[in-house]
């Protein structure tokens, strides 16, 4: 495989600013690492966070963001010797040191060292991209190159919250505080994980009749009904597990509300509010579980790929909107304003 001197790359420079369309050198790799040449990328809302709302700032700039790749191996460095070029891979996105304590202990999400493409280091809206070897994930030939893309963060982080975090079990009740690009996915999720009861939330009624078509058994609308209320009367008293993926202090305090004596809240929603639950003495009282989860490890984005090989997950209408890298600030744009009710979002190379 021929490789360029350059590439073009969608380069960040400051908030609120379109990315610029840029011919930059295609990047050098160690030893341990490997080229990959990008073939679809998926837009996440912490893209939105950095590039709209400057919650979320690089170290440096003009960097590429894009951390939910798929692609070819183009290239190896000197001292890889079990990926060949031509292999179609997903990318883990987060840059793991793999000895520190947590990496040992299996949680690569939490690395003492991490870094995570497309935020601290070039990410993946680019026709090539530099990671570690170890950070590559073999995607069979039937899963197509988006679905491959949609893995490494919209379902697996999800994935990681319900099943990993949470460890919801069959036969358990669950509410989905925010059904956007992860909470659909977690709608999917807990359907197969053999959750009895469903209960989504959102404020738009368009994501509402998706969680509803992806398996949902009750959903409400804020605007209209108070959730927690609503939650308590149709489970007897609350869920056994709720999770939130929004990142507001009003709707992690409603999950924490929302569950019953024992129950588990996860929240995965990335805010900047400062969380306030209850009084010490009630969630005592209730003996509740607090969990926070962050992204997801490599098993994570590996179970999930057998689980689409399986027939048991299907993605395909996940990806509602697909666009070239040249149109990467339109794609942008429709996530943000959640112009056609996006779920997830694609940039094809």
């Amino acid at each position: 495989m021929t490789i360029p001197k350059t590439m073009k790359a969608a380069r960040f420079y400051e908030v609120n600013t379109p990315l610029k369309i840029e011919e930059v050198p295609v990047p050098e790799i160690k030893e341990d690492e490997v080229l990959v040449r990008v073939k679809s990328v998926g837009l996440c809302g912490s893209d939105i966070h950095m590039v709209f709302e400057g919650e979320m700032r690089p170290p440096f700039t003009p960097i590429i963001i894009g951390h939910e790749p798929s692609g070819v191996v183009a290239q190896t460095g000197a001292g890889v010797t079990d990926w060949e070029i031509g292999t179609r891979v997903s990318i883990y996105p987060i840059i793991y040191c793999g000895s520190c304590s947590n990496c040992v202990a299996g949680h690569s999400e939490i690395c003492y060292h991490q870094q995570v493409l497309g935020v601290h280091r070039d990410g993946a809206l680019a026709e090539y991209i530099a990671v570690p070897a170890r950070n590559l994930i073999k995607l069979p030939d039937g899963v197509p190159f988006p679905i491959g893309s949609v893995v490494t963060d919209a379902v697996s982080t999800p994935f990681h919250a319900l099943i990993e975090r949470a460890e919801l079990q069959t036969g358990e009740s669950i509410a989905i505080y925010g059904v956007g690009g992860l909470g659909l996915h977690a709608v999917q999720i807990a359907k197969i994980a053999g959750a009895k009861q469903i209960i989504a939330i959102d404020v738009l009624d368009t994501q509402l009749a998706k969680a509803k078509e992806l398996g949902a058994d009750v959903v409400i609308n804020p605007k209209f009904e108070n959730p927690v209320e609503v939650i308590r009367k149709t489970t007897g008293g609350g869920v056994d597990v709720a999770a939130e993926f929004i990142g507001l202090q009003e709707t992690i305090s409603q999950a924490a509300d929302s569950v019953r004596m024992g129950g588990r809240i996860v929240v995965s929603g990335v805010g900047y509010e400062p969380i306030q639950l209850m009084s010490a003495v009630k969630f005592v009282r209730k003996q509740l579980t607090f969990y926070g989860s962050y992204g997801q490890t490599k098993n994570t984005v590996e179970k999930l790929i057998q689980l689409v090989v399986n027939g048991r997950l299907h993605l395909e209408e996940s990806i509602t909107h697909r666009f070239q890298l040249e149109e990467v600030n339109t794609a942008l744009e429709h996530l943000h304003k959640k112009i056609d009710n996006p779920t997830r979002i694609l940039i094809e190379m």
